[in-house]
């Protein structure tokens, strides 16, 4: 799961491996072509990790969303997930279209990366072809018998939530019920965006007293993204790393900032601030 919009940002070890200067912008766009597919892999999330928004590198890269040389012995797409993340990253409304249609891929992590992506480019033309994927876990406006795990539903989820697809909410609710702990988490999130029900923010929030650590990252995540102020002590106790405590917390006040009118800051934003130090 993903952070403001999407989650934490992504910590592989290729997103470690370096500081970006073994490459140029040119160098970056011109690899993208290249016929070493190590090159054209490296190059798309460089210009996602950058966030280099030249015009060549958003062609370069919805270009790449096609690539048909790069594949898995399983039949993935390397090159098409790396694109389809760097979009999101740049913010080029032009790659909607595109991504909308990297959800008929083949590829689950492709589908997931576009998913993720559309939401971050906020473009609420996409809801559409986001609730047909929804609607392959369910049966009318119920999960069907047997739990479906074919589609990237976590993604699928909180990209709704952040682009308020309230039409949708009897489509979105049943997911709350799924098996898979990560995706009820997705699905109180976005109902929590869908409705401002207080319900569905105590539900993330019950969750961070959860066994699995990995679990209480994610919904560190969604706390954050959803900025649930009541959550706050609950998010600075939580047993996780400071450094994601500090991330969630941020998105509370940066939600506590965004909402508030007046020039001073609110009781909420002081409060977030103060937990925040004690955690510095």
């Amino acid at each position: 799961m993903n952070s403001s919009p999407q989650k934490f940002e992504d910590l592989s070890s290729t997103e470690n491996s370096g500081d970006g200067e073994s490459l140029t912008v040119e160098q970056a766009i011109a690899n993208l072509e290249s016929a070493d597919l190590g090159l054209r892999f490296y190059a798309a999330w460089w210009l996602g990790r950058f966030r280099i928004g030249e015009a060549a590198a958003v062609t370069g890269l919805i270009k790449a969303l096609e690539d048909e040389a790069d594949r898995t012995p399983e039949g993935g797409y390397p090159l098409r997930r790396n694109a389809a993340r760097a979009l999101g990253k740049l913010g080029d409304r032009q790659a909607v279209s595109p991504l909308i249609g990297c959800l008929d891929c083949s590829d689950f992590y492709v589908r997931e990366a576009a998913a993720q992506s559309l939401e971050m480019l906020g473009d609420p033309v996409c809801i559409p072809a986001l609730i047909e994927l929804l609607k392959v876990g369910l049966q009318g406006e119920q999960l069907i018998s047997q739990p479906d795990l074919s589609q990237p539903y976590e993604a699928i989820l909180e990209a709704l939530g952040a682009l308020r697809a309230t039409k949708y909410i009897p489509l979105v609710k049943p997911f709350l019920e799924h098996p898979i702990e990560l995706v009820q988490y997705a699905a109180a999130r976005a109902m929590y965006q869908l409705t401002q029900e207080p319900v569905y923010g105590e539900r993330l929030v019950k969750a961070l007293a959860g066994e699995k650590l990995q679990l209480r990252r994610a919904v560190l995540a969604d706390l954050g993204a959803i900025g649930y102020l009541p959550a706050a002590d609950a998010i600075a106790e939580t047993l996780a790393e400071n450094s994601l405590k500090l991330i969630s917390l941020k998105g509370l006040l940066e939600h506590q900032v965004n909402h508030t009118v007046a020039s001073t800051l609110s009781a909420g934003a002081i409060k977030v601030m103060n937990l925040m130090d004690l955690l510095l």
